[in-house]
């Protein structure tokens, strides 16, 4: 086997180890394939033909109220009478269970909703993996990391039509591509790497149309990166309708087609 034949097995095989991660994580029994509900909360009691007790927020707190018969608890304790919570904006949900399905308490722009989680959900029992492009290592793209010299928000919108997401952008990501140089605003990522937003000419044809994710590891001195457009990720809302996530900032659309990573699901 020569080192070229080499090198291409391992891409492939560390490209399959990736791709079987993702598909294991979306078939978590709780997780975002579990979702059958995302409910707004108002500033007075409401009640839900699928959920029990009743349900105010404000903007400061949630407030729950429900008898032992509901089978509501958090962190282990029922809920009987009124119980305060205060969920973070922008954070992962607070936790009420609710026998094997669990409900989501989360802040996004000011606002605050319930997202039912249930292991039994239709979208759970259909899937059967997340389809991709096949692996090419011609989409790993050597590209350059140059810092903003000071920090900056970036501001986008979101698949929920009234909200925002407000990103910590570290600097931009420029490679060569068809003979042209394309550059990519970089947002702060998971182990000092980065995570970026993007679009292209295949979002809305074969690809979920408002964003894919791509993960950076951090750049070697210099500022040297690969951009290894087959990893890009769907983001949750491209599974389930009750989920929050960004769009892609208007500077990280490309105009060909990146015909990498992953496409469409077939369970939104």
């Amino acid at each position: 086997m020569t080192v070229t034949e080499t090198r291409d097995t391992t891409f492939v095989d560390e490209w399959t180890a990736w791709h079987a991660l993702r598909d294991a994580t979306f078939a978590e029994p709780l997780g975002w394939l579990s979702l059958t509900a995302l409910h707004w909360l108002v500033d007075t009691d409401s009640t839900f033909s699928d959920l029990p007790g009743a349900w105010r927020a404000d903007a400061d707190a949630v407030v729950v109220t429900a008898r032992p018969a509901d089978d509501l608890s958090i962190d282990g304790v029922a809920v009987d009478g009124s119980v305060t919570l205060t969920p973070v904006e922008g954070a992962p949900g607070l936790i009420v269970n609710q026998g094997p399905r669990r409900v989501e308490v989360i802040r996004r722009t000011g606002e605050v909703a319930l997202r039912i989680h249930d292991p039994l959900a239709p979208a759970l029992a259909q899937f059967s993996g997340i389809p991709t492009f096949d692996p090419n290592p011609q989409w790993r793209i050597d590209a350059v990391f140059t810092a903003f010299n000071e920090a900056r928000t970036v501001t986008t919108g979101a698949v929920v039509e009234r909200l925002e997401h407000h990103h910590d952008a570290r600097g931009t990501i420029s490679f060569e591509y068809d003979g042209e140089t394309r550059t990519l605003i970089a947002f702060a990522g998971k182990d000092d790497g980065f995570h970026i937003l993007f679009t292209d000419a295949t979002s809305g044809v074969t690809t979920y149309p408002a964003a894919r994710s791509l993960h950076v590891s951090p750049p070697v001195p210099g500022g040297a990166v690969v951009l290894d457009f087959n990893r890009a990720s769907n983001l949750p809302c491209a599974f389930t309708d009750y989920a929050t996530c960004p769009v892609a900032p208007a500077e990280n659309r490309l105009p060909f087609a990146v015909e990498a990573g992953e496409k469409i699901p077939e369970v939104h």
